[in-house]
């Protein structure tokens, strides 16, 4: 899927299926290209768009290489391989993700800076808010927008709760709260985390965050 910046994404192309890869390329002639979890692709066109960041380009990786976290390391690899000779700059909007610092190391081999945090959660809310949230409760499950929207998904279909629900307690036993980091003011997604609670047993608590440090690391490509 390509489109030009700046673009105009309805809810629904806005969010991004788990297992879709996504290329936008700006109008602009961008010198700097991001690399992206499709699971920040609805966040991340928010932010270019809203700070007028029309000089970005943006290629997103299936989110559902969450489930499988040794494909990414290469996965970013290839798009940087892919794009170097295109782009002055390469930026990675990723979080370890469960590469178990491999994703660093290639990084660090590349030349290519990414954004602080070991995972979403931490930079959407905020290093050291992150640290006081898992001060204050250890047991915290945390959800953002997307994974909100896409939890019967992602958690449900994705670790066959549905035809296994005694393995809801092997998993989610030790959790004593699912922590929503909302993004938006969207009544839907609030819903949506309160069913999301429901379906695991535990509290929810909101937390509303923006879109955190997305916006302080993608201006450093300005």
């Amino acid at each position: 899927m390509n489109m030009s910046l700046p673009v105009s994404l309805s809810p629904t192309t806005a969010a991004l299926d788990v297992e879709q890869s996504l290329d936008i390329e700006s109008a602009s002639g961008a010198k700097t290209l991001v690399i992206a979890c499709g699971a920040l692709a609805r966040e991340l066109i928010a932010v270019i768009r809203l700070n007028g960041l029309i000089h970005l380009s943006v290629t997103c990786l299936p989110a559902i290489w969450h489930n499988t976290p040794d494909k990414i390391t290469e996965g970013v690899r290839a798009k940087i391989i892919a794009n170097r000779e295109q782009y002055e700059r390469i930026l990675c909007l990723y979080g370890d993700c469960g590469t178990g610092g491999t994703l660093d190391a290639m990084l660090k081999e590349e030349g290519v800076e990414r954004i602080d945090g070991n995972h979403c959660y931490a930079f959407f809310a905020g290093l050291p808010e992150f640290d006081a949230m898992m001060e204050e409760e250890i047991g915290s499950f945390f959800l953002t927008d997307y994974l909100a929207r896409f939890f019967d998904r992602l958690i449900i279909d994705g670790l066959k709760l549905d035809i296994h629900p005694e393995l809801r307690d092997m998993i989610f036993g030790h959790y004593k709260r699912i922590v929503y980091l909302a993004q938006t003011d969207d009544a839907e997604l609030r819903v949506a985390a309160q069913r999301a609670a429901d379906r695991l047993g535990l509290e929810l608590v909101v937390r509303y965050t923006g879109y955190g440090n997305l916006i302080p690391f993608l201006n450093k490509a300005s």
